[in-house]
């Protein structure tokens, strides 16, 4: 069963399909005995090459902060796939919804500039809200905790004309709230319409202006702005998904509406955003103590933290804790602010998860955070191993994978989302051994379960497809997926 990615949406349409010939730019390089100086970017480079060729990624920057500086600053692949553009470092990506991480810079700007209060309700900034939204808080906003309805919806079919945006406004305003205020938590679109709301009233000039004069021109980034792909964006590289289980590439046609802008709608190159991190933690976009108050998590009504910052994702807290920037399922930054850290990673793959390499890259730097958070790195390490040996004995090589280099176990996800990479590539009988050793790992897991049993359907063996949903809905009796699964292969 496939989980949805926490990210903003991916309006608009699919077009032109292009084939998937980006594996030859990727090829590796070796260099005998490295000196020590230029070993960690060669196993980095390694690294990110065998990552990209897994996940199909066409094109990516990467880009690492240490000490103030950017240390590390590469790009591969291919920005465009037709005319064989390579990407290079002035190439700017979608970054989708991590432009949000942004918008919690621009709001804390306006407290330090003592325009705004976080605990003050929305009321206090902007008239003419429906009555449950009124006692709202900013920080709520932020942090995805109001419980106002969600503008990206089922009930609004599209956002892409000024008349379509206006009646959608208008409609949402006079639905019920999805959950009380406080109660819980849910990525929401609307309050980020709302928030840049307040920032074009309380700055006294556009939210896009506000940016570029507080946040760009002070970071000196020189490429960075908003657009979709109804503008003229100089350096942009192509937007691509794979649709379905499908191995062709097709191009994303990308759509931004100007209102959600401060949820998305950012393009950027990985310098830029590496530069806006080092202006952000060196004191020149916010202060110290904004900054600390930027990464701190939000808190229910019942006391307990919630899962996002002041529009940054929290990734961890306690030892190599980590916010972050995500978008899109196809580019990410991680902070890590204990340590002296960041780490930049954009794609142009919808559905890449650059996130998922972020940590792994990060333990090059850091080896505790490996042996405490190295799951993601230990399936790399066991590709490694399969490439040579192939899938026979995954629970073994696993097990010796893990002893060896001190590494934990991957997580459900990280097996489901390789066994559906697998999928995707038509390998079937592979998938079903990662799910396999998935369910080894995590016998209780009704998701593997789901999973394994999909791909059994796939390959046409109902009877261990049956099996599996079953195993599946016993452990978790709300599968709906399953349960309709089951009714539609008993009715064959």
């Amino acid at each position: 069963m496939t989980r949805l990615i926490a990210s903003l949406f991916l309006a608009g349409s699919l077009a032109g399909t292009v084939t998937d010939s980006f594996s030859a730019n990727l090829s590796d390089t070796t260099v005998s005995n490295p000196s020590p100086a230029t070993d960690i970017r060669q196993q980095i480079d390694r690294y990110v090459k065998s990552e990209m060729q897994e996940r199909r990624i066409p094109g990516m920057q990467l880009a690492v902060v240490k000490g103030g500086k950017i240390v590390l600053l590469q790009s591969y692949g291919l920005a465009e796939i037709p005319n064989a553009v390579a990407v290079n470092d002035q190439n700017v990506f979608s970054i989708n919804s991590a432009t949000k991480s942004f918008t919690g810079v621009a709001i804390m700007q306006l407290v330090e500039d003592g325009k705004l209060d976080l605990s003050a309700p929305v009321s206090r900034y902007l008239d003419g809200l429906p009555v449950a939204w009124q006692t709202v808080t900013v920080r709520q906003l932020l942090t995805h905790t109001s419980g106002i309805p969600d503008i990206i919806s089922s009930k609004i079919p599209s956002l892409a004309t000024p008349q379509e945006v206006d009646a959608a406004w208008a409609a949402i305003q006079t639905w019920p709230m999805e959950f009380k205020t406080g109660e819980r938590y849910r990525y929401n679109q609307t309050n980020y319409i709302l928030l840049g709301k307040m920032i074009d009233r309380l700055s006294g000039m556009p939210f896009i202006d506000f940016f570029q004069q507080r946040q760009f021109a002070v970071a000196g980034m020189r490429s960075v702005g908003f657009g979709d792909s109804r503008d003229v964006i100089p350096r942009k590289a192509v937007s691509y998904r794979y649709e379905g289980q499908s191995t062709n590439l097709k191009h994303v046609v990308e759509v931004f509406p100007p209102f959600l802008r401060t949820g998305a709608g950012m393009n950027s190159s990985a310098e830029d955003i590496a530069n806006w991190l080092i202006a952000l933690q060196q004191g020149k976009l916010i202060s110290a103590a904004g900054l600390k108050q930027l990464w701190t998590p939000g808190t229910f009504n019942n006391g307990k933290p919630t899962v996002w910052a002041l529009g940054w994702p929290v990734v961890r807290q306690g030892d190599y804790a980590a916010v972050a920037g995500m978008g899109g399922a196809r580019s990410a930054f991680y902070v890590y602010p204990d340590h002296d850290l960041a780490i930049v990673t954009l794609t142009n793959l919808a559905g890449a998860e650059p996130q998922a390499m972020i940590d792994d890259i990060a333990g090059f730097y850091l080896p505790g955070l490996r042996k405490a958070h190295g799951g993601t790195y230990a399936v790399h390490l066991l590709r490694e191993q399969i490439a040579q040996s192939g899938y026979d004995g995954l629970t073994d090589k696993l097990k010796k994978i893990k002893t060896d280099q001190g590494l934990p176990d991957p997580s459900e996800d990280e097996f489901n989302s390789w066994g559906y990479r697998l999928l995707g590539k038509k390998l079937a009988d592979q998938a079903v051994a990662v799910f396999g050793l998935g369910i080894q790992v995590y016998p209780n897991s009704a998701n593997l379960h789901d999973s394994l049993a999909e791909v059994y359907e796939f390959k046409a063996d109902t009877a261990s497809a049956v099996k599996h949903y079953r195993l599946s809905l016993a452990l978790d009796s709300q599968n709906r997926h399953a349960s309709e699964r089951l009714q539609a292969l008993s009715a064959r």
